[in-house]
Protein backbone atom coordinates (compact mmCIF):
# COMPACT_ATOMS: atom_id res chain seq x y z
CA UNK A 1 0.00 0.00 0.00
CA UNK A 2 2.83 2.64 0.78
CA UNK A 3 4.22 1.23 -2.58
CA UNK A 4 1.31 2.41 -4.78
CA UNK A 5 0.24 5.34 -2.55
CA UNK A 6 3.45 6.63 -3.60
CA UNK A 7 3.66 5.94 -6.93
CA UNK A 8 0.02 7.58 -7.13
CA UNK A 9 0.87 11.18 -5.56
CA UNK A 10 1.60 13.86 -8.29
CA UNK A 11 4.74 15.84 -9.10
CA UNK A 12 4.57 18.77 -7.44
CA UNK A 13 3.74 21.50 -9.98
CA UNK A 14 6.45 24.82 -9.92
CA UNK A 15 4.64 27.81 -8.48
CA UNK A 16 4.27 31.26 -10.41
CA UNK A 17 5.34 34.39 -8.60
CA UNK A 18 2.54 36.12 -6.73
CA UNK A 19 0.25 37.59 -9.60
CA UNK A 20 2.17 36.41 -12.21
CA UNK A 21 0.52 34.11 -14.88
CA UNK A 22 0.57 32.95 -18.72
CA UNK A 23 -1.26 35.79 -20.09
CA UNK A 24 1.33 38.37 -17.91
CA UNK A 25 4.06 36.17 -19.56
CA UNK A 26 2.56 36.71 -22.84
CA UNK A 27 1.90 40.39 -22.78
CA UNK A 28 5.76 40.53 -21.56
CA UNK A 29 7.34 38.76 -24.82
CA UNK A 30 5.09 40.18 -26.97
CA UNK A 31 5.74 43.56 -25.61
CA UNK A 32 9.61 42.58 -26.10
CA UNK A 33 9.64 41.42 -29.41
CA UNK A 34 7.93 44.77 -30.39
CA UNK A 35 10.74 46.56 -28.83
CA UNK A 36 13.36 44.26 -30.49
CA UNK A 37 11.38 45.16 -34.06
CA UNK A 38 11.56 48.69 -33.43
CA UNK A 39 14.77 48.78 -32.77
CA UNK A 40 15.89 46.75 -35.51
CA UNK A 41 13.60 48.04 -37.61
CA UNK A 42 15.83 50.93 -39.06
CA UNK A 43 19.04 48.36 -39.22
CA UNK A 44 17.22 46.04 -41.54
CA UNK A 45 16.11 48.97 -43.77
CA UNK A 46 19.62 50.72 -43.97
CA UNK A 47 21.24 47.05 -44.76
CA UNK A 48 18.42 46.16 -47.42
CA UNK A 49 18.54 49.72 -48.75
CA UNK A 50 22.28 49.06 -49.53
CA UNK A 51 21.64 46.97 -52.19
CA UNK A 52 18.58 48.38 -53.98
CA UNK A 53 18.80 51.11 -56.56
CA UNK A 54 18.15 55.08 -56.75
CA UNK A 55 14.85 54.50 -58.68
CA UNK A 56 13.40 51.54 -56.72
CA UNK A 57 14.02 53.60 -53.24
CA UNK A 58 11.88 56.46 -55.05
CA UNK A 59 8.70 54.43 -56.28
CA UNK A 60 8.68 52.17 -52.90
CA UNK A 61 11.01 53.49 -50.47
CA UNK A 62 9.80 50.27 -48.31
CA UNK A 63 9.95 47.62 -50.38
CA UNK A 64 12.33 44.79 -51.36
CA UNK A 65 15.21 44.89 -54.13
CA UNK A 66 13.82 43.66 -57.75
CA UNK A 67 17.60 43.14 -58.26
CA UNK A 68 20.27 42.80 -55.63
CA UNK A 69 22.96 45.31 -56.57
CA UNK A 70 26.21 44.46 -54.79
CA UNK A 71 28.05 47.14 -56.56
CA UNK A 72 26.65 49.71 -54.08
CA UNK A 73 28.96 47.39 -51.81
CA UNK A 74 31.70 46.69 -53.83
CA UNK A 75 32.01 50.39 -54.98
CA UNK A 76 32.18 51.70 -50.90
CA UNK A 77 34.38 48.51 -49.72
CA UNK A 78 36.61 49.34 -53.05
CA UNK A 79 37.05 53.73 -51.91
CA UNK A 80 40.26 54.52 -50.44
CA UNK A 81 37.99 57.23 -48.35
CA UNK A 82 36.46 54.37 -46.45
CA UNK A 83 39.29 52.65 -44.85
CA UNK A 84 41.06 56.00 -44.60
CA UNK A 85 37.88 56.95 -41.98
CA UNK A 86 38.02 53.49 -40.70
CA UNK A 87 41.73 53.96 -39.81
CA UNK A 88 41.23 57.18 -38.02
CA UNK A 89 38.44 55.58 -35.94
CA UNK A 90 40.43 53.12 -35.02
CA UNK A 91 43.59 55.04 -33.68
CA UNK A 92 41.37 56.94 -32.12
CA UNK A 93 39.11 54.28 -30.34
CA UNK A 94 42.57 52.45 -29.31
CA UNK A 95 44.91 54.95 -28.57
CA UNK A 96 41.66 56.49 -26.13
CA UNK A 97 40.51 52.77 -24.78
CA UNK A 98 44.55 52.08 -23.40
CA UNK A 99 45.18 55.11 -21.87
CA UNK A 100 41.61 55.42 -20.21
CA UNK A 101 41.96 51.72 -18.78
CA UNK A 102 45.77 53.03 -17.45
CA UNK A 103 44.55 55.73 -15.77
CA UNK A 104 41.65 54.55 -14.69
CA UNK A 105 43.01 51.82 -13.14
CA UNK A 106 45.53 53.99 -11.08
CA UNK A 107 42.91 55.91 -9.99
CA UNK A 108 40.70 53.77 -8.70
CA UNK A 109 43.61 51.78 -7.29
CA UNK A 110 44.30 54.72 -5.02
CA UNK A 111 41.03 55.75 -3.82
CA UNK A 112 39.62 51.71 -3.33
CA UNK A 113 42.84 50.96 -1.56
CA UNK A 114 44.35 53.79 0.74
CA UNK A 115 42.80 56.43 2.89
CA UNK A 116 44.50 60.31 2.13
CA UNK A 117 42.99 63.37 2.46
CA UNK A 118 40.44 64.70 0.12
CA UNK A 119 40.03 61.00 -1.50
CA UNK A 120 36.10 61.48 -0.69
CA UNK A 121 36.10 64.99 -2.57
CA UNK A 122 38.12 63.45 -5.26
CA UNK A 123 35.78 60.26 -6.33
CA UNK A 124 33.01 63.53 -5.87
CA UNK A 125 34.25 65.13 -8.59
CA UNK A 126 34.85 61.68 -10.65
CA UNK A 127 31.32 61.05 -9.98
CA UNK A 128 30.19 64.69 -10.77
CA UNK A 129 31.93 64.29 -14.12
CA UNK A 130 29.16 61.48 -14.96
CA UNK A 131 26.53 64.07 -15.05
CA UNK A 132 28.48 66.82 -17.22
CA UNK A 133 27.68 66.62 -20.70
CA UNK A 134 30.05 67.27 -23.79
CA UNK A 135 27.15 69.34 -25.27
CA UNK A 136 27.87 71.93 -22.66
CA UNK A 137 31.66 72.00 -22.73
CA UNK A 138 32.18 71.68 -26.38
CA UNK A 139 32.93 75.35 -26.96
CA UNK A 140 35.50 75.84 -24.10
CA UNK A 141 36.61 72.83 -24.82
CA UNK A 142 37.38 73.40 -28.66
CA UNK A 143 39.02 76.79 -27.63
CA UNK A 144 41.58 74.77 -24.65
CA UNK A 145 42.35 72.27 -27.97
CA UNK A 146 43.16 75.01 -29.86
CA UNK A 147 45.11 77.06 -27.70
CA UNK A 148 47.05 73.91 -26.67
CA UNK A 149 48.03 73.53 -30.93
CA UNK A 150 45.87 69.90 -31.25
CA UNK A 151 42.93 71.71 -33.42
CA UNK A 152 42.58 69.60 -36.69
CA UNK A 153 44.21 66.13 -35.29
CA UNK A 154 43.43 63.07 -33.97
CA UNK A 155 45.31 64.18 -30.78
CA UNK A 156 43.01 67.00 -30.27
CA UNK A 157 40.25 64.55 -30.80
CA UNK A 158 41.49 61.14 -28.08
CA UNK A 159 42.77 63.53 -25.13
CA UNK A 160 38.85 65.38 -24.31
CA UNK A 161 37.44 61.71 -24.90
CA UNK A 162 39.81 60.43 -22.31
CA UNK A 163 38.74 63.28 -20.46
CA UNK A 164 34.86 62.42 -21.02
CA UNK A 165 35.63 58.53 -20.38
CA UNK A 166 37.66 58.19 -16.87
CA UNK A 167 34.79 59.23 -14.49
CA UNK A 168 32.35 56.03 -15.80
CA UNK A 169 36.10 53.63 -15.58
CA UNK A 170 36.54 54.74 -12.37
CA UNK A 171 33.40 54.49 -10.99
CA UNK A 172 33.07 50.81 -12.56
CA UNK A 173 36.62 50.13 -11.43
CA UNK A 174 36.06 51.23 -7.74
CA UNK A 175 34.27 48.41 -6.40
CA UNK A 176 36.49 45.71 -7.96
CA UNK A 177 39.38 47.07 -6.03
CA UNK A 178 37.60 47.59 -2.74
CA UNK A 179 36.76 43.90 -2.91
CA UNK A 180 40.20 42.43 -2.97
CA UNK A 181 40.51 41.77 0.46
CA UNK A 182 43.14 43.62 2.76
CA UNK A 183 44.92 39.53 3.64
CA UNK A 184 45.92 39.52 0.56
CA UNK A 185 47.73 42.96 0.24
CA UNK A 186 48.98 41.64 3.53
CA UNK A 187 50.44 38.84 2.27
CA UNK A 188 52.09 40.59 -0.86
CA UNK A 189 53.22 43.08 1.47
CA UNK A 190 54.95 40.36 3.41
CA UNK A 191 56.20 38.58 1.01
CA UNK A 192 58.41 41.35 -0.14
CA UNK A 193 55.95 42.74 -2.72
CA UNK A 194 56.29 46.33 -2.82
CA UNK A 195 52.87 48.54 -3.93
CA UNK A 196 53.49 48.77 -7.58
CA UNK A 197 54.42 44.89 -7.55
CA UNK A 198 51.32 44.32 -5.84
CA UNK A 199 49.24 46.20 -8.17
CA UNK A 200 50.72 44.85 -11.18
CA UNK A 201 50.87 41.45 -10.15
CA UNK A 202 47.76 41.35 -7.63
CA UNK A 203 44.98 43.58 -8.71
CA UNK A 204 45.53 44.16 -12.36
CA UNK A 205 44.69 40.11 -12.88
CA UNK A 206 42.10 40.24 -10.41
CA UNK A 207 40.49 43.39 -12.16
CA UNK A 208 40.19 41.60 -15.68
CA UNK A 209 36.38 41.60 -15.90
CA UNK A 210 36.04 44.64 -15.16
CA UNK A 211 39.16 46.29 -17.56
CA UNK A 212 37.53 44.59 -20.22
CA UNK A 213 34.26 46.14 -19.26
CA UNK A 214 35.58 49.46 -19.57
CA UNK A 215 38.11 48.97 -22.30
CA UNK A 216 34.64 48.21 -24.66
CA UNK A 217 32.76 51.24 -23.11
CA UNK A 218 35.80 53.49 -24.07
CA UNK A 219 36.44 51.76 -27.45
CA UNK A 220 32.67 51.92 -28.21
CA UNK A 221 32.47 55.39 -27.36
CA UNK A 222 35.09 56.70 -28.95
CA UNK A 223 34.05 54.91 -32.53
CA UNK A 224 31.03 56.01 -32.05
CA UNK A 225 31.76 59.73 -31.35
CA UNK A 226 30.81 62.47 -33.85
CA UNK A 227 30.59 65.74 -32.16
CA UNK A 228 33.89 66.13 -30.86
CA UNK A 229 35.18 65.31 -34.61
CA UNK A 230 32.57 67.64 -35.99
CA UNK A 231 33.95 70.59 -33.95
CA UNK A 232 37.81 69.72 -34.08
CA UNK A 233 38.36 67.99 -37.29
CA UNK A 234 38.20 70.43 -40.73
CA UNK A 235 40.45 68.20 -42.35
CA UNK A 236 38.65 65.36 -44.19
CA UNK A 237 42.30 63.27 -44.32
CA UNK A 238 41.41 62.89 -40.71
CA UNK A 239 37.60 62.26 -40.55
CA UNK A 240 36.66 59.18 -38.55
CA UNK A 241 33.93 56.79 -39.27
CA UNK A 242 30.71 58.71 -38.29
CA UNK A 243 32.00 62.06 -38.95
CA UNK A 244 33.16 60.49 -42.69
CA UNK A 245 29.36 58.85 -43.00
CA UNK A 246 27.75 62.55 -42.82
CA UNK A 247 30.21 63.90 -45.12
CA UNK A 248 29.63 61.22 -47.59
CA UNK A 249 25.74 61.08 -47.31
CA UNK A 250 26.17 65.10 -47.91
CA UNK A 251 28.17 64.57 -50.80
CA UNK A 252 26.55 61.68 -52.33
CA UNK A 253 23.04 62.91 -51.46
CA UNK A 254 21.91 62.16 -54.77
CA UNK A 255 22.56 58.18 -54.86
CA UNK A 256 21.05 57.40 -52.18
CA UNK A 257 21.23 53.48 -52.13
CA UNK A 258 25.23 54.20 -52.19
CA UNK A 259 24.50 56.34 -48.83
CA UNK A 260 22.65 53.76 -47.05
CA UNK A 261 25.92 51.12 -48.22
CA UNK A 262 27.91 53.43 -46.71
CA UNK A 263 25.97 53.98 -43.90
CA UNK A 264 25.67 49.92 -43.22
CA UNK A 265 29.07 49.38 -43.81
CA UNK A 266 29.85 52.30 -41.20
CA UNK A 267 27.67 50.39 -38.28
CA UNK A 268 29.14 46.79 -38.58
CA UNK A 269 32.13 47.40 -36.58
CA UNK A 270 30.46 48.79 -33.36
CA UNK A 271 27.68 45.98 -33.83
CA UNK A 272 30.30 43.31 -34.12
CA UNK A 273 32.06 44.31 -31.74
CA UNK A 274 29.46 45.13 -28.97
CA UNK A 275 27.63 41.75 -30.07
CA UNK A 276 30.87 39.26 -29.20
CA UNK A 277 31.82 41.26 -25.83
CA UNK A 278 28.06 42.18 -24.95
CA UNK A 279 28.04 39.42 -21.98
CA UNK A 280 31.54 40.84 -21.38
CA UNK A 281 29.76 44.24 -20.42
CA UNK A 282 27.13 42.90 -18.59
CA UNK A 283 29.38 40.65 -16.35
CA UNK A 284 31.36 43.35 -15.49
CA UNK A 285 28.68 45.85 -14.43
CA UNK A 286 27.04 43.00 -12.23
CA UNK A 287 30.55 42.71 -10.42
CA UNK A 288 30.81 46.15 -10.19
CA UNK A 289 27.17 46.39 -8.61
CA UNK A 290 28.31 43.41 -6.07
CA UNK A 291 31.34 44.85 -5.18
Amino acid sequence: MAVTALIRTPAPRARRAPGQSRSSNLFIYFAALILIGLMLAPVVYIVIGGFRSNSDITVDPAGLPTEWRWQNYVDVLTSDVFWRQVLNSTIAATATTLVVVLFGLMAAFALSRYSFRGRGAIYAVFTAGLMFPMTVAITPLYILVRNLGLANSLAGVIVPQIAFALPVTIIILVPFLAAIPNELQEAAFIDGCSRLGFFWRMVVPLAIPGVITVGILAFIGSWNSYMLPLFLLSNDELYTLPLGTQAFASQYSVDTAKVLAFTSLSMIPALVFFSFFERRIVGGLTGAVKG
